[in-house]
């Protein structure tokens, strides 16, 4: 008999995303990195 796998045990923790949502679906890892590398930036100002 196989085990059925519940809600509580596929459940993950959500993770924050609204950081992303200026960037354009689809974008590449360097377009990500210059935009968090500028919010980080203005963060520190």
């Amino acid at each position: 008999m196989t085990e059925q796998a519940t809600d509580t045990d596929t459940e993950e923790e959500e993770v924050p995303t609204d950081h992303l949502d200026d960037l354009d679906d689809g974008c590449g890892c360097a377009e990500v990195w210059e935009h968090t590398s500028e919010r980080r930036e203005a963060a520190d100002d």
